[in-house]
């Protein structure tokens, strides 16, 4: 039983003399140590930085789901990759206004939807002030509810400005300022193009989004869907959607699959001229994405963690070498094999270890810089602890694999042979 306690301790001893002689062979050797783990330091920072970047970029695509609702479905104009529609142009798969008329009475799994124009690039003007690259927006009264952007100031846009296709319009905060209207600019009118437009709200400001396209900093106005039309002709319609809930999200996209296959009479067995994809959609892909950039990231690490393993090996064997007398007398005053494999392999785990560490400081240094790059919706990147555990556990996994040879070699030396040696 008294030794059964005590092996332990003596194992504790054994690692904590092990552990303190590889420190001083590290700080002896300091050149050759740092050369030696280069591998596993670009290793274990490239896949720390990754892992940020993926988990950044998560972490903002969730915060977009729990803005917009994880019941939110989007419907866009698609090209199929095959069938009878796959080389067709824009104009004959778009949408036309009268596809969605009934949409609800067919569909009771969505509680209400939207549709929208975009008419990019027009000038905006106010007296002697001008905005050009403006993007207008044209919308269905519910398109804002489904988006969550209410309106601060004024009222919205309502379903007779709808109906009547009233010259109205609802700003964001950026281009009352930019064209330096009253704070309570509700009723002053502004120029779109040539078009006059009453401003009757201002919308609250467009969050950051990974989802959006090169737009992102244009300021914005939103007209009634039908008036867009007075603008320009011809005009891209797109549709959002929101389910009743998120647990019937997937009925709600099956009905509408069916309604717009119907409406735009696509024969049995051809493929959809069209794309409806909810939030949690566009999550999976992401996650089927991460996982793809994650094994590729893995495949450069492994190249690099090889790449460190050897110089461990041999760094270690050298070390053996060099070390041959001290293994000689140590074995003479009784030292077992054990102890003598037991102090080289920590000692490469050690020096893994080392290169884990330093690794980890190179990836968040690399971290931070991704998230203050500007323009590139990284600011949420950080390492997770499980990145850093993992970073750590394949660095010792390197050391153990490629410490052994050299250790088990100084195990086998021959006392008297390792005393005569020069």
């Amino acid at each position: 039983m008294k030794m059964l306690l005590q092996a332990p301790l003596v194992f504790l001893r054994l690692f904590y003399q092990s552990v303190y002689l590889a420190m001083g062979q590290i700080w002896a050797n300091k050149t050759r140590s740092i050369l030696t783990t280069i591998g596993i330091v670009i290793g274990v920072a490239s896949v720390t930085a990754v892992i940020a970047a993926l988990t950044g970029l998560k972490a903002k695509i969730l915060t977009q789901v729990e803005t917009l609702g994880s019941n939110t479905i989007f419907i866009s104009p698609r090209r199929p990759d095959t069938g009878p529609m796959q080389h067709a142009n824009f104009w004959s798969i778009r949408f036309l206004p009268e596809h969605f008329d009934g949409l609800l009475d067919h569909c009771p799994s969505v509680k209400r939807f939207g549709r929208q124009t975009w008419i990019g690039g027009k000038t905006v003007s106010h007296r002697e002030r001008s905005v050009e690259n403006v993007t207008v927006r044209g919308i269905e009264p519910d398109c804002h509810k489904i988006e969550s952007r209410p309106v601060t100031d004024g009222r919205p846009l309502s379903v007779i400005d709808e109906i009547q296709t009233r010259q109205v319009c609802l700003i964001d905060p950026k281009l009352r300022n930019e064209l330096h209207l009253d704070r309570d600019c509700i009723g002053q009118t502004i120029l779109i193009g040539h078009n006059t437009f009453y401003i009757v709200g201002v919308v609250e400001p467009r969050p950051e989004s990974v989802f959006g396209g090169g737009d992102q900093d244009r300021s914005e106005v939103f007209v009634p869907f039908k008036t867009s039309f007075k603008l320009q002709r011809y005009l891209y319609i797109g549709v959002l959607a929101e389910s009743k809930s998120a647990e019937v999200s997937d009925d709600a996209q099956a009905e509408l699959r069916f309604f717009l296959r119907r409406t735009r009479n696509i024969k049995p067995g051809e493929p959809d001229t069209f794309e409806v994809m909810s939030l949690q959609n566009i999550l999976d892909i992401f996650n089927k994405i991460a996982i793809i950039v994650t094994m590729v990231a893995g495949g450069i690490v492994g190249i690099s963690l090889l790449v460190g393993g050897v110089g461990i090996m041999n760094i270690m064997l050298v070390s053996v070498s060099e070390r041959t007398r001290e293994i000689g007398l140590r074995k003479a005053v009784g030292a077992k094999k054990t102890a003598i494999m037991t102090q080289f392999l920590i000692e490469a785990v050690v020096l893994c270890f080392f290169g884990g560490l330093v690794g980890v400081g190179f990836g968040q240094l690399l971290t931070m810089g991704i998230a203050n790059i500007p323009k590139v919706e990284m600011d949420m990147a950080y390492i997770p602890l499980w990145a850093i555990g993992l970073s750590f556990g394949f660095s010792g996994t390197v050391g153990i694999f490629f410490g052994m040879f050299p250790a088990i070699k100084a195990a086998r030396l021959d006392p008297i042979e390792a005393l005569r040696h020069e």
